[in-house]
């Protein structure tokens, strides 16, 4: 029995309304601690109407709503929290927008950025990319030595991110990942995405 628990993370690109009904068939699967709404070259109206759409039915279901990127659309949307990366909006000014939401960070393989994240105050470090992944070109490789290191050492929560299926996870959980970050090993998942997160948490 692990304690990790599910994170999900939208597609790239998004028809709200399409995606509304798939997302609710995902969160019918069983436990997700938290959804990442994840949409890049896009206009800030669109991270709007997707955030209107989905918001409600995540934050009902009892799921955080992480929004990617934006910590002042973040705040404006009621979202319970934001995820920064490295060339995003800093930690300080992501905190500054959420005072009492969640702000998780980006340390790709760095323990010397994830130990900074940690002790500025972040609610998550996150490492990746664990496995290849198509959502995006990954700018590094994360190690599992990393996140066992992390687990044992640190008290803040870590994510492990990149290319997770449900055939790759149990090396990621056995290492000690508090959250997994997962996008396509959801959406993409042959028997669809409700048996997908059954799935995940019949192996947490």
């Amino acid at each position: 029995m692990s304690n990790c628990r599910l994170y999900l993370v939208s597609p790239p690109r998004i028809a709200p309304q399409d995606f509304s009904g798939v997302l609710k068939s995902a969160l019918a699967g069983g436990d997700v601690a938290s959804f990442q709404l994840r949409l890049k070259h896009v206009s800030d109206d669109e991270i709007r109407r997707a955030s209107d759409i989905l918001r409600p039915m995540v934050q009902g279901a009892g799921v955080a709503f992480i929004l990617n990127d934006r910590p002042d659309l973040a705040a404006e949307l009621g979202c319970d929290g934001v995820h920064v990366g490295q060339e995003d909006a800093s930690y300080a000014q992501a905190r500054a927008a959420l005072p009492n939401g969640i702000v998780g960070v980006t340390c790709h393989d760095s323990r010397h950025l994830a130990m900074e994240a940690g002790e500025a105050g972040a609610d998550y470090v996150a490492f990746g990319a664990f496995y290849p992944t198509q959502t995006k070109e990954p700018k590094t490789r994360a190690d599992i030595e990393l996140l066992r290191w992390w687990a044992e050492a640190m008290l803040v929560p870590v994510v492990a991110i990149g290319g997770i299926t449900v055939e790759n996870a149990p090396p990621l959980v056995a290492a000690g990942a508090d959250f997994l970050a997962v996008a396509a090993g959801v959406w993409e998942h042959a028997q669809g995405p409700e048996a997908a997160v059954r799935a995940f948490n019949a192996l947490f």
